[in-house]
């Protein structure tokens, strides 16, 4: 059975950083594409970051491109997402997601992916 566990959340002043864990078992974690999701009270579960399976390609939301990094060992079986420069806008729970196929490409939608981890709320304040 795929596990996904999410650490690192927390309570922050805007313009701090986190840095976000999500710890993988079960499954082959090196073959598959894994993503970050963020859901805030009253609204849709959105994409936020992701990678492929070896690291080599990632993506990321507008509104986090230049302060957000997904990044994965495939040894620890993890996958990260740091957050620096933080904005009250980025408070919400954090989902880590694992795909169940190979992908060449970072997928960027919820249906593209099988597992989803628990959360882990992110709250920035102002």
């Amino acid at each position: 059975q795929v596990q996904l566990v999410e650490s690192g959340g927390g309570l922050v002043q805007a313009g701090g950083s986190l840095r976000l864990s999500c710890a993988a078992s079960g499954h082959t974690f090196s073959s598959y594409g894994m993503g970050w999701f963020r859901q805030a009270p009253g609204k849709e579960r959105e994409f936020v970051a992701a990678v492929n399976w070896n690291g080599g390609s990632t993506d990321y939301a507008d509104s986090v491109k230049g302060r957000f990094t997904i990044s994965r060992d495939n040894v620890k079986n993890t996958v990260y997402l740091q957050m620096n420069s933080l904005k009250p806008e980025d408070t919400a729970v954090y989902y880590c997601a694992a795909t169940n196929t190979f992908t060449v490409m970072a997928v960027t939608t919820t249906r593209g992916y099988k597992y989803w981890g628990q959360g882990t709320q992110v709250t920035v304040s102002s």
